[in-house]
């Protein structure tokens, strides 16, 4: 049995995490498991990767790229002290995260003297995070007795494009390099996120991509599990910060998943889904600090429970535009040149409506206002001068709610029911939509009534459990 196991940056947050990961590890392994690591960077290192390659872009600052230095070995150090007790292990260790960040350092000295920041050299920098944390996670499996090593960028057999910071998987090159590693006996660590081209150049996967490292790792293994351990025990059915009685979901299908993912709930990146879902692996969310917790299972199977809806979640910090103008009307090739706008703005764009009418279509996109600003501004622009649009807004007061739950497939009055719920709330919904696979409906409010909103709808649908 292969089973891959990713942990997040809270879960190796210290060394006495990274500790703990290394003892939940050694566990799987002691049950006739072939087990794979993927591991995510240490706590706040990605970001603090990310803003400090901006501020070494200004020559003047080079003091902030010296102080970064010593606060991120420093911050090392202290992870292998407190996670490695064999001092010849911590030594070996130790010579690996220093030569790793004196590395670092050269790079991050030469976009300062050059003043420029390339994806390329962009995705180099950010990679160390991944970089850093694995051998430590790989010396503390080998201080409990096991075998491992630690596997960075393309030597895991993950080979994608050249398209830096956001890199498309070409092929997977995975059982190559890790079956024969499983079959000695040891147990690889590999640095999720990160990927390589085919002439080796690191590439990124985009933020939060260590998932789908783990679910690449899955699909190139055959795995017969993928546990992404988290900080969080499962899927659960609100944000607790808003929702009181949320329920932890035991089960729930692929596509429920992604939705999940896509709209906003943080457990889960949105595209760990397909490749898991093309050989129908299942993959569980676990708890790092409640282990016992069985977590949530996700599968093919969408007969998880009698609940019609599993879980309300929602997108903060997006812009709602709204493109109005009667000259729309049978105009052939109209909406094809707002989307071609868009993506020339690099918009992205995450609900789309159009009214039967034809005379208005409403778009959310996420980022600030000023993308926002820049869309309308590209659009009229655009149409300026044909008069097929009267006028271009935009509300940045605005949220998204989805409610998602396969058991809304087919079930008479849902919609009715939810948005009954809604207006019981305060709330006034401002556009609505629905994907064909009708396990996700979602719509816009004002974000200063998503609190009571989502109290309302949690309590009408998941806690009382409304049949149809």
């Amino acid at each position: 049995m292969v089973t891959v196991m990713k942990f997040g940056g809270t879960s190796v947050g210290n060394g006495d995490r990274i500790r703990n990961v290394a003892k939940i590890v050694v566990n799987k392994t002691n049950e006739d498991n072939d087990v794979v690591v993927v591991t995510s960077a240490m706590t706040q290192v990605t970001n603090s990767l990310v803003e400090i390659s901006a501020q070494a872009l200004d020559v003047r600052d080079i003091a902030k790229i010296n102080n970064f230095i010593e606060d991120l070995r420093r911050k090392h150090e202290i992870a292998i002290e407190q996670a490695i007790e064999n001092h010849e292990i911590r030594v070996e260790v130790s010579k690996t995260i220093e030569s790793s960040i004196n590395e670092l350092e050269k790079v991050l000295v030469g976009v300062s003297y050059l003043g420029e920041l390339t994806p390329k050299s962009k995705d180099f920098i950010l990679s160390f995070g991944e970089r850093l944390s694995a051998p430590i996670l790989s010396g503390a499996i080998r201080d409990m007795g096991k075998h491992s090593l630690y596997l960075a960028g393309r030597d895991a057999g993950i080979i994608t494009d050249d398209n830096f910071t956001c890199a498309k998987v070409l092929r997977l090159e995975v059982s190559e390099k890790i079956k024969p590693l499983l079959k000695d006996g040891f147990i690889p660590i590999v640095t999720g996120f990160v990927a390589g081209t085919e002439e080796g150049h690191i590439t990124t996967l985009g933020r939060g991509g260590s998932d789908y490292s783990a679910a690449l790792v899955g699909l190139g293994l055959t795995a017969d599990m993928v546990e992404i351990w988290t900080d969080v025990s499962g899927v659960l059915s609100a944000d607790p910060r808003m929702v009181e009685n949320v329920k932890q979901i035991p089960k729930m299908s692929y596509i429920e998943a992604m939705e999940l993912a896509y709209f906003g709930a943080k457990v889960l990146h949105p595209r760990t889904m397909e490749p898991v879902m093309e050989k129908k692996i299942p993959l569980r969310i676990k708890n790092t600090f409640e282990p016992e917790n069985e977590g949530t299972l996700i599968t093919d199977s969408s007969e998880t429970s009698n609940g019609i809806i599993k879980a309300i979640t929602t997108i903060k910090d997006v812009i709602l535009i709204n493109i109005f103008g009667g000259g729309m009307v049978g105009v052939s090739g109209t909406a094809a040149r707002i989307f071609n706008v868009l993506g020339k703005s690099n918009a992205n764009v995450i609900l789309i409506t159009q009214g039967s009418s034809e005379t208005n279509i409403s778009i959310v996109i996420y980022d600030g206002e000023l993308e926002a600003k820049k869309c309308v501004r590209e659009l009229r622009d655009e149409f300026g001068e044909c008069h097929l649009i009267k006028d271009i807004t935009f509300d940045k007061e605005v949220c998204v709610v989805s409610v998602v739950g396969s058991g809304m497939k087919g079930a008479k009055g849902i919609a009715g029911k939810l948005f009954e719920a809604v207006s019981e709330s305060g709330a006034n919904i401002k556009m609505i939509a629905q994907g064909s696979s009708e396990t996700n409906i979602s719509f816009v409010i004002n974000e200063d009534k998503l609190e009571p909103c989502l109290k309302t709808l949690h309590k009408t649908f998941v806690e009382d459990e409304i049949n149809f």
